[in-house]
């Protein structure tokens, strides 16, 4: 008999929410980069997005979901948000802001719903992947499914 495959609170949140979705692990494997995730999934790279949280120079907070075959451009996102300038989050301030942990971030079920903008990459792409809030967990949906779960502007980031 095979097992259920573990669910993570953002599947929950998206069961909940009735929200399609395609969940895939990698759990037990070690791999944590974004690249690495993308082919252990068999996955295109630049479809596997990953989630970066940022502190503007206003001390706000902002997620930028950016492919993981990318760098977030620091300019362009702190324009994108109305900010001078937005730094990276240090990974010891990432669990005590958003409940997640370095390689297990995601955009669906932080402590606190913060402003998200999305790469305009993810337009050409029928669904996107992204962590599912637990290192070893991916969730893919489509981006008219993720706004019924998460407000998100799109913009150009990278």
């Amino acid at each position: 008999m095979k097992k259920p495959q573990e669910k993570t609170n953002v599947m929950r949140i998206l069961d909940q929410k009735k929200i399609p979705y395609k969940s895939h692990s990698y759990a037990n494997t070690g791999v944590i980069s974004g690249l690495e995730v993308a082919a252990i999934l068999n996955q295109n790279p630049n479809q596997v997005f990953k989630t970066l949280v940022t502190s503007g120079s206003s001390k706000t907070n902002y997620v930028f979901l950016v492919p993981v075959t990318k760098e977030l451009d620091l300019k362009k996102a702190a324009s994108s948000v109305n900010e001078k300038s937005i730094t990276m989050l240090k990974s010891k301030d990432l669990l005590p802001l958003t409940g997640y942990i370095h390689g297990g971030c995601s955009p669906i079920g932080m402590k606190k719903q913060f402003q998200t903008t999305i790469d305009t990459t993810a337009l050409t792409f029928q669904t996107i992947l992204f962590s599912a809030g637990k290192i070893g967990y991916q969730v893919e949906l489509t981006l008219p499914d993720l706004k019924k779960a998460l407000n998100f502007t799109l913009n150009d980031i990278t």
